[in-house]
């Protein structure tokens, strides 16, 4: 694993009056860019050809930095163009969907925004669920093969995959019915099929609260709440009762969009306490704990009860529905505040005060 150390002597080597952030052109990347340009940052962008055209419309990328394909970041000629201009990364979603953990923690040799340690941590659902129950974490029932199930479930396939080929089922029969039905549609692979998590599927709302943990104000923030558009279910009900049971229609759970949400007042304190116990666990398992941008993936019942089913220890695409308008991003901050700003904030506040090593691995 690389290590604190040879991180530093990367930054000894960044001229810091010339930072610049960087990402892949993917996922929450305008984001990323637009709150690093409004602090003052030159912004790096890895980009594949066919998506340049999102990158020059919006003109955020102060350097284009073309690939084939976003596993070309590992390459050594592209870590040293990275290090030459001096660039600290900020790690999404893409980079765990395309790239290893194991990449990413042992191949990467530029410096990262956020605790690498906690990678590990993301990648593995059962290592979640551990984080998350000692954290006090209310999680849905797991079920550790097809046989145990004996009520309605969710399959999700590992990793961020942006709910591509998950499905219900709510018996053994049932589940394996799904998952043939899913692979000849080539929605899961036979390799996916070997390491679906299945998880009790609880009935309420999904809802997603955005945090920032800094480090250097030793605090968890709530910045931003959100919903997924997710298709086709979303769309199912525009479907008649009747036509669905004739065409025997199984929706799929495919990310399409996010929706901001503003939650009820009475919701807060316990969603506050979340985020707080997630990252004091997250000191204890992986030291300093998580830098920057985390979600919690919640449902909340009509009780209300809270359970909470997945962690991002990044930033998520959701927090794009806050770009400029999340309500509590403004109680905090006032106006112009949201995830990408803040992590350009962030690091703009450790390099004032000197403590850069703390906030990147």
């Amino acid at each position: 694993m690389i290590t604190s150390e040879e991180i530093s002597t990367l930054l000894k080597k960044y001229d810091m009056r010339r930072l610049a952030i960087g990402t892949i052109g993917s996922h929450s990347a305008l984001n990323i860019f637009k709150g690093a340009k409004e602090e003052g940052f030159k912004t790096v962008c890895i980009c594949r050809e066919k998506d340049t055209i999102v990158y020059r419309k919006f003109q955020l990328a102060d350097e284009l930095i073309m690939v084939e394909e976003f596993s070309e970041i590992l390459d050594d000629r592209l870590q040293e163009k990275l290090r030459a201009l001096n660039t600290l990364i900020v790690p999404h979603g893409s980079f765990t969907a395309y790239l290893s953990t194991e990449q990413l923690t042992n191949d990467f040799y530029v410096p990262m925004f956020g605790n690498r340690q906690l990678l590990n941590w993301e990648a593995d659902r059962e290592k979640q669920g551990e984080w998350l129950r000692k954290a006090g974490l209310k999680l849905p029932k797991t079920f550790k093969s097809p046989e145990e199930i004996d009520r309605l479930i969710i399959a999700k396939l590992q990793g961020a995959k942006g709910g591509r080929g998950y499905f219900l089922a709510n018996s053994p029969e049932h589940f394996y019915k799904k998952l043939d039905e899913m692979i000849t549609r080539g929605l899961i692979s036979r390799e996916d099929a070997q390491r679906i998590h299945i998880q009790e599927y609880v009935l309420g709302v999904n809802v997603y609260p955005q945090y920032f943990s800094s480090l250097i104000n030793d605090d968890v923030e709530l910045l931003g709440v959100d919903k997924r558009y997710e298709s086709a279910v979303d769309a199912i009900g525009r479907v008649p009762a009747a036509e669905q049971l004739e065409i025997s229609l199984s929706p799929t759970y495919t990310i399409i969009g996010n929706i901001p949400l503003t939650l009820r007042e009475s919701l807060l304190p316990e969603l506050l306490r979340m985020g707080d116990n997630v990252q004091k666990t997250a000191r204890e398992i992986a030291p300093p704990g998580i830098i920057g941008p985390f979600c919690l993936e919640t449902i909340i019942t009509d009780k209300p009860e809270i359970y909470t089913f997945e962690i991002s220890a990044r930033i998520v695409a959701g927090t794009n529905v806050g770009i400029g308008t999340s309500p509590y991003a403004y109680l905090k901050y006032g106006e112009k505040m949201y995830m990408g700003r803040r992590i350009a904030l962030e690091i703009k506040e450790a390099v004032k005060r000197k403590q850069l090593n703390a906030v990147v691995t």
